[in-house]
């Protein structure tokens, strides 16, 4: 999906894309479910990790909400109690839910959520063809955020299958065709970067979400940046080390958080036989020790970089380094679904896509930011505490989804997302 920059009321021949980029968000999320059986859009095995079926509801809640009861006059709910059930935490809209009890659901089943998509469908492309001029900028702008809001939880609906099936014994695959890389990593080496006065924030033009503006200026002192992120085979030496029994490497919350839940590797890695092999997205593999290291939290990225002598990069020294550099990569588009080892270069490698990228920044507002009003204020300000800022994009995000501004957060206990390494050094 290309998105056209944020503008006024565009003339019909402008407006005419906007049905088809609606299209082609709304139509990948039912692709991403076509390897599913039904019974795997129900289940839920952690309270962060949603069912397949309440992500594909909750997508098409988000334009019935924002766009349809408010745009379109006269529109009718597909049915009166979805609103309870699918919306995910908008406190002004209603009560909701508990999401911890998404997965108890059996109704409505995945034929009545497919229903209801399409009754969304069919009223969006109405509302689209029929808009007034009056209406059309504040409609463009709310449509961008759910185009964008549906592509984040198509990243997400692939990161909680991953979840969900890791708790099956069976270890099933979601895809049993995807491919493998037994390429080497590209050697490491360290990028020099200058400090002094740096703008940081969105600069206009394409959408960005509110938490990426305002741009602002921020000082650096000048710091190395590590050429690609880290390799399970390097993170692997870490554990062989003793680095999870260690407290001298870990935060006190994170050493504490690490015993609580007996962590000793990486999230989904499993040691069979004396060899580690790690459960993906197409099953159970060989631990490639030349892939990006995957599914650590921040508490372990922290205790890593410490073991190494290095620190994680603040969010505005990783985008100060990723200004200028192609949106290019292992994103979802390639069809891979894991991270693959660096391909051969000789600059930054791998800032987008692969891993999310672990900073040492909290996710905080940026000076002179305002919440919108209403309840999509509380799309991204309400989260402003206790959580920790990624960049870069995953494997399974999509290409036009992530920029050097944008700003993914999680609480730094959380290991289910597609989260790395990348280590930074004074310079």
């Amino acid at each position: 999906m290309v998105i056209p920059d944020s503008m006024p009321a565009l003339p019909d021949e402008q407006r005419s894309v906007w049905p088809n980029a609606y299209l082609n968000v709304r139509q990948q999320s039912e692709a991403l479910c076509a390897p599913l059986t039904r019974e795997d859009y129900v289940i839920q095995a952690a309270p962060e990790a949603s069912p397949a079926k309440w992500h594909l509801a909750h997508a098409s809640w988000f334009f019935e909400t924002f766009l349809l009861k408010v745009y379109q006059p006269g529109y009718a709910e597909f049915h009166p109690r979805f609103g309870y059930l699918f919306n995910s935490y908008y406190e002004q809209i209603g009560k909701f839910h508990p999401r911890q009890e998404r997965g108890f659901l059996s109704r409505p089943g995945v034929d009545d959520i497919i229903r209801y998509r399409a009754h969304v469908d069919e009223h969006m492309l109405t509302l689209l063809q029929r808009a007034g001029d009056d209406i059309w900028p504040a409609l463009q702008q709310r449509l961008e955020i759910g185009l964008n809001h549906e592509q984040q939880h198509q990243e997400l609906l692939l990161t909680d299958i991953k979840f969900n099936f890791s708790a099956n014994p069976l270890r099933p695959a979601y895809r049993d065709d995807l491919p493998e890389t037994s390429s080497a990593a590209a050697p490491l080496h360290w990028i020099a970067l200058p400090g002094g006065i740096h703008e940081i924030g969105h600069s206009g033009g394409g959408f960005a979400y509110d938490n990426e503006k305002p741009r602002h200026r921020v000082y650096l002192n000048a710091f190395r940046l590590a050429s690609r992120p880290v390799t399970n085979g390097e993170f692997l030496a870490f554990m062989q080390d003793g680095g999870y029994d260690n407290p001298a490497f870990w935060l006190s919350d994170g050493w504490a958080t690490s015993r609580r839940l007996h962590w000793s590797s990486p999230l989904y890695w499993e040691s069979q036989d004396g060899a580690w092999r790690q459960f993906t997205l197409g099953g159970m593999r060989p631990l490639n020790l030349e892939e990006p290291v995957c599914h650590v939290s921040y508490y372990e990225a922290d205790a890593y970089a410490a073991w190494a002598g290095k620190r994680l990069p603040t969010e505005a020294e990783w985008e100060i380094a990723a200004r200028g550099l192609t949106v290019s990569g292992n994103l979802c588009d390639s069809g891979r679904l894991h991270p693959a080892p660096a391909p051969p270069g000789n600059g930054l490698l791998q800032m987008y896509g692969d891993v999310w990228e672990h900073t040492a920044s909290p996710y905080q507002a940026y000076p002179g930011f305002r919440l919108a009003a209403g309840a999509l204020g509380e799309y991204n300000g309400k989260f402003m505490c206790s959580q920790m800022v990624l960049r870069g994009g995953a494997c399974v995000t999509a290409a036009d989804h992530v920029r050097a501004s944008y700003r993914n957060f999680f609480y730094p206990h959380e290991r289910w997302q597609f989260q790395g390494i990348r280590l930074a050094e004074d310079a």
